[in-house]
């Protein structure tokens, strides 16, 4: 059994690790990284757009968690598709992979923000709302994690990667960068974090 302080160091080293990069794969600095989301964010709440948060399991828990603090705090238009109903009618009459696709087709706009929350980065639904996303001309930003290689990291338009092998780990740090990003935003466009 691993011990409290083991759990954490093992968090935290996935977060100093943290590898975040632009369309295309280019490198950047978390902090760069960070401060072109924030940048992105505002560009998107000036034009009175819409930003869309979307995540499985536990992820979607986030996602809700966030859309919330986005709208509530920071007076963004943000929302999570995690409402049953959608999701599960979505899901019966035209697959599980649809479920983010189907909403984001329907009102997701160019000039919106997606941002995706994978551990794997690989989930068939998460992959469909980026190619949805693409198309109708949205900015992108993933969160992932687990494998160096998974999909999602290399088509948003800024990509965070948690380099850590178990889902705990990954979805604590999607948390801390999440929070940190709107806690930035916050203090430069809002009424401070919180």
């Amino acid at each position: 059994m691993e011990t409290w302080r083991e759990y954490r160091k093992a968090v935290a080293d996935s977060l100093d690790r943290l590898a975040a990069s632009a369309a295309g794969g280019t490198p950047l600095s978390p902090d760069g990284a960070f401060q072109r989301w924030v940048a992105l964010t505002r560009e998107v709440a000036a034009a009175d757009r819409h930003v869309y948060i979307v995540g499985n399991g536990g992820s979607a828990m986030i996602a809700g968690h966030f859309a919330t603090d986005a709208c509530k705090n920071a007076k963004l238009r943000c929302l999570a598709f995690n409402d049953a109903a959608l999701l599960t009618a979505s899901a019966n009459d035209l697959g599980f992979g649809e479920v983010f696709a189907v909403p984001l087709a329907q009102l997701g706009r160019a000039g919106d923000l997606l941002i995706t929350i994978s551990s794997s980065g690989s989930s068939p639904n998460i992959l469909r709302a980026i190619e949805v996303a693409r198309a109708a001309g949205m900015t992108i930003v993933t969160l992932s994690g687990k494998r160096a290689d998974n999909l999602s990291r290399s088509l948003g338009d800024l990509n965070f990667y948690v380099p850590a092998d178990r889902y705990g780990w990954v979805e604590s740090a999607h948390h801390i960068l999440m929070h940190h990003w709107l806690d930035q935003y916050l203090n430069a466009h809002g009424a401070g974090a919180i």
